[in-house]
C-alpha cells in the first residue's frame, strides 16, 4: 500500500456500547454510546431507549456519520436550545469520533440546573460514557459486486488477491458473481486492475 493511502479512509470510532453517568441537585443523567452505521439505525435505537426509559423527562441525543463526518445532529428533546444536544455532539468531536451516536436520558430531581447547569451535565454525562468506551479506527469502503464469466475467474481472483480483498457472497453457476469490500484508498487502482479482467464487470451496491 502506497504510503499516505490510510489518511483519507480511516477515521475513529468506538467498538460497542457503553455508558456514563452524572448526578447533580438529584438530577440524573445516564449517558448511552453507540456504534452506528446509518440514520435509521439511528432511529430506532432512539425509539428504543425512549421505550426503555420512558419515565424519564429527556431523551437528548447526538450524533456523527461517515468517514468525513459530515451527517451530524444534535437534538435537545425539550431542554432550553443548544444546552443538551450541542455538548453531547460537542464531547463526539473533541475525540474526532464519528459512526457513533450518544443518548442521554435525563431524570428531573426538581431543582432547576439552569443552561450553564445543563450545558455541564449532558457534557460531563457524554464524557464519562465516551471514556469508558473502547476507541477503534475503522476504513471506510465502498461494496462492490463483480460479475464475469469462467474465463475471467483467475484475472478477477488474482485482483482481489494482490489488493488483500475478501469475496463474499461467491455464486460460481452458469454465471460467476461475487461481493467485495474496496477501501477508498484502494478505490481507484482497484477499478483500473478490475476493468482489465477479461469479460468482469463491477457495480457498487454500498
Amino acid at each position: 500500500m502506497s504510503p499516505g493511502t490510510t489518511e483519507k479512509d480511516t477515521f475513529k470510532s468506538i467498538a460497542g456500547p457503553s455508558q456514563g453517568l452524572f448526578k447533580d441537585n438529584g438530577s440524573r443523567f445516564i449517558a448511552l454510546a453507540y456504534p452506528v452505521g446509518t440514520e435509521e439505525e439511528i432511529k430506532e435505537t432512539v425509539s428504543s431507549l425512549k421505550k426503555e426509559y420512558h419515565d424519564a423527562r429527556h431523551h437528548c441525543y447526538a450524533y456523527r456519520l461517515g468517514y468525513r463526518g459530515d451527517i451530524f445532529r444534535a437534538n435537545d428533546d425539550g431542554e432550553p436550545s443548544s444546552s443538551a444536544g450541542r455538548p453531547i455532539l460537542g464531547q463526539i468531536d473533541s475525540l474526532g469520533l464519528s459512526d457513533v451516536l450518544v443518548v442521554v436520558v435525563r431524570y428531573f430531581g426538581g431543582i432547576k440546573l439552569g443552561i450553564p447547569g445543563l450545558i455541564r451535565a449532558y457534557r460531563s454525562a457524554t464524557a464519562d460514557a465516551l471514556a469508558c468506551a473502547e476507541i477503534i479506527e475503522k476504513t471506510a469502503s465502498v461494496r462492490y459486486r463483480l460479475s464475469f464469466g469462467y474465463s475471467g475467474m483467475n484475472s478477477v481472483m488474482k485482483v482481489l488477491k494482490d489488493l488483500g480483498l475478501q469475496a463474499d457472497k461467491r455464486d460460481f453457476g452458469m454465471e460467476c458473481s461475487l461481493e467485495t469490500d474496496v477501501r477508498l484508498g484502494l478505490e481507484g487502482t482497484f477499478r483500473e486492475l478490475i476493468g482489465k479482467a477479461e469479460g468482469c464487470s463491477a457495480e457498487i451496491i454500498g
